[in-house]
């Protein structure tokens, strides 16, 4: 797996925890940014769009249960909770809010690096939406991915399958630039024949199906020299 480009949010009050945890990530090859509290961790995730954040549990303005439910509100971006809590309950309750993986202090650094990879494999091999019915601007675009289907305006939309990936992906994790190679890679995986450019032919039929105006995309938005990212509210 490349981890050149992908970036980890490392949340901890403890700065040895941090320094520990950032040192061996970026010997595997991650860039990794740094929060010591929840309201750091939060404006650290608006600005660096990280790609898996390590989140400690224990932060003194807020829980890291707290964050991870604003954290779902809006994004998929995998989690791994660090605890020093180790009663079933409250793992399971971390799961249950949507962390993807936790780790218990103490821990080993190694393995922490071998289950943020764990956790980004699987995030990159499957698309989870936040809900099953995804809806925005007052339903005029709507996706239901339990019957993998699109709407716009009540009317159906007819996406090709590799239309619709490259969507969901998007979708998936809002506010998310992506580059063309993470289209490809993420969103159609590595059978994928065609060329990178192929992604912006693929981008231009998608504006014509779901844009009420596809030369003023508000859906999916151009971010020059870098790639697309999906803009709908």
């Amino acid at each position: 797996m490349n981890n050149i480009q992908k970036k980890v949010l490392v949340v901890d009050d403890e700065v040895k925890i941090v320094e520990v945890v950032k040192s061996y990530l970026e010997n595997s090859g991650y860039l990794v940014c740094e929060a010591y509290n929840g309201k750091e961790a939060l404006d650290k995730f608006e600005k660096e769009n990280p790609d898996l954040i390590v989140l400690d549990l224990m932060l003194p303005d807020m829980t890291g249960e707290e964050i991870c439910k604003t954290l779902r509100k809006k994004s998929r971006v995998p989690i791994i909770m660090l605890t020093a809590k180790v009663e079933e309950d409250d793992i399971l309750r971390g799961l249950n809010i949507g962390a993807d993986d936790y780790v218990t202090k103490p821990f080993s650094p190694r393995q922490l690096v071998a289950r943020a990879e764990a956790v980004l494999r699987r995030a990159g091999n499957t698309l989870i939406p936040l809900s099953s019915i995804i809806s925005f601007n007052n339903n005029e675009l709507v996706i239901d991915t339990l019957k993998h289907e699109v709407k716009r305006c009540g009317k159906t939309i007819n996406l090709t399958p590799n239309e619709y990936k490259l969507l969901l992906t998007m979708v998936k994790y809002p506010d998310k630039t992506f580059t063309r190679e993470e289209l490809i890679n993420i969103g159609l995986g590595e059978d994928f024949n065609g060329y990178d450019r192929t992604i912006d032919t693929h981008i231009k039929n998608i504006r014509q199906k779901i844009e009420p105006d596809p030369k003023n995309p508000k859906y999916i938005l151009t971010i020059h020299g870098v790639g697309y990212r999906f803009g709908g509210e």
